[in-house]
C-alpha cells in the first residue's frame, strides 16, 4: 500500500510539473548556460570533469538497486522532486537563470553520489524536450548541479547531524546550501569563460554571483523549507523505507 501511495505521488509530481513547463511562457533565458554559450573549450573541459562523477554515480545506483531493491521507487521520488523544482525557472542573468534545484533531497537519502546521474539525467531531458540548457553545455550543468551541489549538501548535513544532532535543521541547510553551492559553481564557471576586461576573473565572478544572489538566497531558503515539508511527508507515509534508508547510510546490515 505505501509503495502503490507513493507511486500515486510520484504520477501526481510528474503531472503537475508537466503542465507548469508546458504552459510557463518562454523567455530567451535557458535554464543554467545555455546551448553554444560557453567556448567549446570549456565546454569539453566541464564534460571531461564530469564524467568521472557520473560513472561513481552509476556505480552506486547499482549497488543500491542490488542491494535494497525496496528504495528504487525512492530513488524515483528523488529524480522527480529534482525534476520538478529544477524546472521552475526565473530569469536571472543573460545566458543563465535562476531556479531551484531538488538535489538536497537525493543527496541526504542517498548521498551525492547517486545525484550526479539523476540530476543530469534531469537536464538531459530538460535540453532535449524543454529547451532548458543545452547539450554542449550540459557537462558544466551538471558538474554545478548534480556534483557540487549535492556534495555540498551532504557534506552540510553530516556535520549538522555530528554537531547538533538536529535532523530537520540538517535537512533545512542541506537543501538550502546544495542550492546555493550550484550558483556559486555556475558563476565560477562563467567568470572563468568570460573574465572582465577590467579586473579579470575575480570582478567577473562577483558580477554573476552579485545578479544571481538577488534571486537565490531566497529560493534557497523556500527551497530548505519545502525539503523539510517533503521529510515531514516521507516519515508519515513512508516511514519504513525511510528506517531502510538511514540505516544503509550509516552502514547497518539489513535484518
Amino acid at each position: 500500500m505505501k509503495a502503490k501511495k507513493m507511486f500515486r505521488a510520484l504520477l501526481v509530481v510528474v503531472a503537475f510539473t508537466l503542465y507548469f513547463v508546458v504552459n510557463e511562457p518562454q523567455s530567451a533565458y535557458a535554464m543554467h548556460i545555455m546551448e553554444g554559450f560557453l567556448p567549446l573549450g570549456w565546454a569539453v573541459f566541464w564534460w571531461v570533469v564530469f564524467i568521472p562523477f557520473f560513472i561513481l554515480g552509476l556505480r552506486a545506483l547499482v549497488k543500491i538497486n542490488k542491494e535494497t531493491p525496496e528504495l528504487k521507487i525512492m530513488l524515483g521520488l528523488a529524480g522527480a522532486f529534482t525534476f520538478v523544482l529544477s524546472a521552475l525557472k526565473i530569469p536571472s542573468v543573460t545566458g543563465s537563470s535562476s531556479h531551484p534545484t531538488g538535489t538536497g533531497l537525493g543527496a541526504v537519502m542517498f548521498g551525492p553520489l547517486p545525484m550526479s546521474v539523476l540530476g543530469s539525467i534531469v537536464l538531459l531531458f530538460q535540453a532535449l524536450l524543454l529547451a532548458h540548457g543545452g547539450l554542449t553545455t550540459l557537462g558544466a550543468n551538471a558538474f554545478s548541479m548534480a556534483v557540487a551541489g549535492p556534495m555540498v549538501g551532504y557534506v552540510i548535513y553530516k556535520w549538522l547531524m555530528n554537531t547538533t544532532g538536529k535532523q530537520k535543521l540538517a535537512i533545512f541547510s542541506a537543501a538550502a546550501c546544495a542550492d546555493l553551492s550550484t550558483y556559486v559553481v555556475t558563476s565560477i564557471q562563467l567568470a572563468l569563460a568570460f573574465p572582465a576586461e577590467n579586473g579579470g576573473f575575480l570582478a567577473s565572478f562577483i558580477k554573476f554571483g552579485g545578479v544571481f544572489a538577488i534571486t537565490q538566497i531566497p529560493l534557497a531558503i523556500s527551497e530548505g523549507l519545502l525539503t523539510v515539508l517533503i521529510w515531514n511527508w516521507l516519515q508519515a507515509y513512508s516511514s519504513e523505507e525511510l528506517s531502510i534508508l538511514q540505516r544503509k547510510m550509516k552502514g547497518v546490515k539489513q535484518p
